[in-house]
């Protein structure tokens, strides 16, 4: 059997190839970017240091 026909016999999916890496790295850079501005938002960091000061008083 020649490298071609054991290719084919075999598992057809492997893993990802570089054309799948990069969209998911161009995918996850993107979520990265949204995120980030959500969280940075004024509204959203007033809420998270509400959360943390309320928590910080009730370890005290």
């Amino acid at each position: 059997m020649n490298r071609w026909q054991r290719c084919r016999s075999g598992a057809r999916d492997l893993g990802m190839s570089t054309a799948e890496y990069a969209i998911g790295t161009v995918a996850a850079a993107a979520f990265a970017g949204v995120l980030y501005k959500v969280v940075t938002a004024s509204e959203v960091k007033s809420a998270l240091m509400g959360i943390v000061r309320k928590a910080l008083q009730l370890a005290s």
